[in-house]
């Protein structure tokens, strides 16, 4: 690979799609009430004119660049630019709290901020990245300072800049809002970022011109590099997983949707809406969960709103490694399901052939060199690690953190990095890796540790329950393990508490678990509403068990 073939597999690839398909659909989007159109060549005049932009601006190699743009016309063409000059995008989680966020911004020290007006606001008045930021530059109106339409119009009849990048060239940092504590910066290189659309594309036979709706950001991203005609719904930026499901079916059903992706939450809440209203999604081929779990039972109602031949997906994988391994629907619902609901934990399919995944034994302290030795027998509950193409060597100004989460490993071609999941986990004599939680929620009880996702599955079976959260409260070796319990409308909270102890009792691994707790709306991820807090959740249970 020539330094010239640069934005590797992303920006050239989209340049190749361009040629081929100018007047294709890129993107669809909501505008004024109503969706707007941009072509593959459309795209491309963007990305040349902010490409020119950017640089007017000062935009340099290597400088860092906040974006707080929701997905939409503006913002592929400017990740595209930024790609072009070198520069290193920072993507922040628009729905962490506030003090994650500004914290987020004051590691990342980004020099450069591009956002919509209302982003720009919030820097201002709460003090985002105050001393580094010295090229504001404001996506849309009003906004009294120096916008984007203005550097494209400054800048209009000059070259486009060309750098030439090496694989290696450290392309983004993106913070997720992840479980627990402040989220960590993942530094992403070109190679990574061209990996992880290569696998995502092949993982789900995403090909040029599938018309495709994305209610996960990330995926919307990458929509332009495939080759996909792609729908963007009108959701909020801050809580995608809110959108309107009444709205999605308009839009599926309208372009005639061939592939979606979207957050086991969102995937809930449209399978419920389609259900009570007896609609089939005709048009769907492709359905793929991303960002938690895929609840058996989400899956089974939603596959009553797909064709026969519609494949439903759950995909597993973090920022770090994306994508890890794919599980479908009627593989989940059927004796995994029954292993789950006994306290398997999770089957999340097998590992994609790109990626290498071991368990090793749980080590609490930094793991400096990969031994085999590490590894546990199939079947042994551990934590997940990942080696591949898409797997990323440290974390942003994080030394001590990212001793914590990559063991560097020798092997035939050289050397690489071996990304530590921080869950727990197991392989199946199939090669099946089943997800048991995470490492650091696992609830530590005198008599020994419970794994939330070889709890949870079994008490969500009990009629009445929409979720459960295993927490524990106490110190770590004796904590007393509780059982959170989210119940449907108009479920009696007695007979549920009734059904779950005798249901618990009944399993020598939950038989210790006496404590039920009801909480109204259990606290999670604003992102994609899947990932639970079980962190405040324990503090809650904590106050209610004085």
């Amino acid at each position: 690979m020539t330094e010239r073939s640069v934005v590797t597999d992303l920006y050239a690839a989209f340049a190749r799609l361009v040629a081929e398909r100018p007047d294709a659909t890129a993107l669809r989007y909501r505008t004024g009430g109503r969706y707007a159109r941009l072509s593959y060549a459309e795209l491309a005049e963007r990305g040349d004119a902010y490409t020119r932009a950017l640089a007017h601006a000062g935009v340099r190699r290597g400088m860092r660049a906040c974006v707080l743009v929701p997905p939409g016309p503006e913002l592929a063409p400017l990740v595209f630019a930024l790609v072009r000059l070198g520069a290193v995008g920072v993507f922040v989680d628009p729905g962490l709290p506030l003090p994650a966020l500004k914290a987020c911004l004051a590691e990342a020290a980004p020099e450069v901020f591009i956002g919509i007006p209302r982003a720009h606001a919030a820097r201002l008045a709460l003090g985002w990245a105050r001393r580094t930021v010295r090229i504001p530059i404001a996506v849309g109106r009003p906004w009294p300072g120096p916008s984007l339409d203005d550097l494209c119009a400054a800048s209009a009849g000059s070259p486009v800049p060309e750098v030439a990048l090496a694989p290696d060239e450290l392309a983004g940092i993106a913070f997720t809002s992840g479980s627990t504590g402040r989220p960590k910066g993942v530094e992403l290189r070109l190679r990574h970022l061209a990996a992880q659309v290569q696998l995502t594309r092949d993982a789900f036979g995403l090909a040029p011109g599938l018309v495709a709706m994305s209610v996960f950001p990330p995926f919307a991203l990458a929509g332009p590099v495939l080759g996909l005609d792609m729908v963007i719904p009108d959701a909020d930026p801050v809580d995608p997983a809110a959108a309107d499901p009444a709205a999605l079916v308009a839009g599926i059903e309208r372009f005639g949707v061939a592939a979606m992706f979207g957050s086991p939450a969102v995937l809930d809440a449209l399978s419920r809406h389609c259900v009570a209203r007896g609609v089939v999604l005709g048009s769907l081929r492709t359905v793929t969960s991303a960002g938690a779990t895929l609840d058996p039972r989400v899956a089974e109602r939603m596959r009553r709103c797909l064709p026969e031949p519609a494949g439903l997906y759950s995909a597993y994988g973090a920022t770090e490694c994306l994508p890890v391994s794919v599980v479908e629907s009627r593989e989940l619902l059927g004796e995994a399901r029954r292993h789950s609901e006994r306290g398997a934990g999770s089957c999340v399919g097998r590992p994609l052939a790109a990626h290498l995944v071991r368990v090793i034994r749980t080590v609490d302290g930094p793991i400096a060199t990969w031994s085999d030795e590490l590894c546990v027998p199939d079947g042994a509950v551990g934590e997940v690690t990942v080696a591949g193409p898409s797997v990323s060597e440290r974390y942003h100004a994080r030394p001590a953190e990212t001793a914590l989460g990559k063991i560097h490993e020798k092997h035939p071609a050289g050397s690489r990095v071996v990304h530590r999941t921080g869950d727990l986990g197991w392989l199946d004599e199939r090669g099946r890796l089943w997800f048991c939680g995470r490492l650091a929620q696992r609830v530590r009880t005198a008599a020994g540790d419970l794994c939330t996702e070889q709890v949870e599955p079994v008490a969500n079976t009990v009629t009445g329950v929409r979720r459960t959260a295993l927490v524990g409260v106490g110190d770590a070796g004796e904590q007393v393990p509780v059982l959170c319990v989210e119940v449907e409308r108009g479920a009696r909270r007695e007979r549920v508490r009734a059904e779950l102890l005798d249901l618990l009792a009944g399993f020598p691994h939950t038989a210790g678990i006496r404590q039920v707790l009801f909480h109204p709306r259990f606290p999670v991820d604003v992102r994609h509403r899947a990932k639970i807090g079980r962190e405040r959740l324990a503090r809650w249970a904590a106050g209610r068990r004085r």
